[in-house]
């Protein structure tokens, strides 16, 4: 089993940036990808990062050059950076993490909105 607590959503007008915060706990050791998706009012679940163990990383084209996702000192958190912000990023963000097993946990979900 793999526990992910998401952080660091909140508000934010256009152009400006927000790093948001993944830390799983428990079985940690069988993670081999842990990623961002987010989701929109009345759309799809969309992915938007990914980054594997060994550090290769995949973007959603529209983030490509302005979101950045790498891990923390810690082995068990990865963070989003997100820069250059535009309304269309409002989204409830959710990090999630695929196992050796190919089981897919997911966080709570957290909130970034940006104003025009």
């Amino acid at each position: 089993q793999v526990q992910l607590v998401e952080s660091g959503g909140g508000l934010v007008q256009a152009g400006g940036s927000l790093r948001l915060s993944c830390a799983a706990s428990g079985s940690i050791f069988s993670i081999n990808v842990m990623g961002w998706y987010r989701q929109a009012p009345g759309k799809q679940r969309e992915l938007v990062a990914t980054i594997t163990t060994g550090s290769t990383t995949n973007y959603e084209d529209s983030v490509t050059g302005r979101f950045t996702i790498f891990r923390g000192n810690a082995k068990n958190t990865v963070h989003l950076q997100m820069n250059s912000l535009k309304p269309e990023d409002t989204a409830a963000y959710y990090c999630t993490a695929e196992t050796r097993y190919k089981r897919n946990y997911w966080g709570q979900g957290t909130q970034v909105t940006v104003s025009s």
